[in-house]
């Protein structure tokens, strides 16, 4: 890093090849080439914005991201350097796992709420999905091959599913109880919602299978340690973040 101590957390690549990430503790969105080492620091363009937090690309190439304490979330233009920042409005909020949905708006959880935001890509305008039930807190998110978008519900144990077309939210208990705290998650492109129970001793992936609404569940060898976040590659494999093992878990989905 060129500025010392600033926490990388969010990871996303562009289509040349180059790593973006969020400077969580010093509140600014870099590039790194990975060819020449070099690395191009974007700050917040407001001070209260300090902890950038997850970030996705959109299909024309910007940047949609959170800032989880800072209760905000932005949009980054690559190819002149502009960010544009908006206040959630829900208080404490705190943004965090964001995708791009079907309907190329930006979703993100609010963590410290019961909603989902959705970001207007033109104009940044936040619109929030209240989920059904108070005690909900989503995490994480991910899109899915069948059109909708997955969450993990850390607090209540439960992995939901939202219709973006129709706002229609649906929910289900997940296998390890109300305090399995799901938290990583990802979809493979049979469909299936894979996500970790970060709650469970040793830690579990689990997946959950849309059409049947079943569970499958595997401990993770090592413990797992708090999956706090996975992918799922083209060719369907997971990779997880096993964060308090020192380890990065790689999952093969048979088929």
């Amino acid at each position: 890093m060129k500025t010392a101590g600033s926490g990388p957390h969010g990871l996303a690549a562009d289509k040349e090849g180059n790593i973006w990430f969020t400077a969580n503790f010093k509140a600014y969105i870099g590039k790194l080439d990975p060819h020449t080492g070099d690395i191009v620091e974007y700050p917040m363009p407001d001070s209260r914005a300090r902890d950038p937090h997850s970030l996705a690309f959109d299909r024309e190439g910007m940047i949609f991201f959170t800032t989880q304490n800072s209760n905000f979330v932005g949009k980054l233009d690559p190819r002149t350097g502009k960010i544009i920042l908006t206040e959630v409005q829900t208080p404490h909020a705190l943004p965090y796992g964001i995708i791009i949905g079907p309907d190329s708006a930006a979703y993100f959880c609010e963590f410290g709420s019961n909603k989902i935001g959705k970001i207007d890509p033109k104009t940044l305008a936040v619109t929030e999905i209240v989920l059904p039930d108070q005690g909900a807190r989503p995490r994480r998110i991910t899109n899915n091959h069948d059109g909708l978008i997955y969450y993990s519900d850390f607090a209540r144990g439960f992995i939901g599913r939202l219709d973006p077309k129709t706002g229609k939210i649906e929910e289900w208990a997940s296998p390890g109880g109300p305090n399995s705290q799901p938290y990583g998650t990802a979809s493979t492109s049979d469909g299936t919602v894979w996500y970790s129970e970060s709650g469970v001793k040793p830690n579990t992936i689990v997946a959950f299978n849309p059409k049947t609404k079943s569970f499958q569940t595997w401990p993770i060898p090592s413990g797992g340690g708090v999956v706090r976040n996975m992918v799922a590659t083209p060719d369907d494999k997971l990779y997880l973040a096993c964060s308090g093992v020192n380890k990065v878990a790689i999952a093969e989905v048979k088929h």
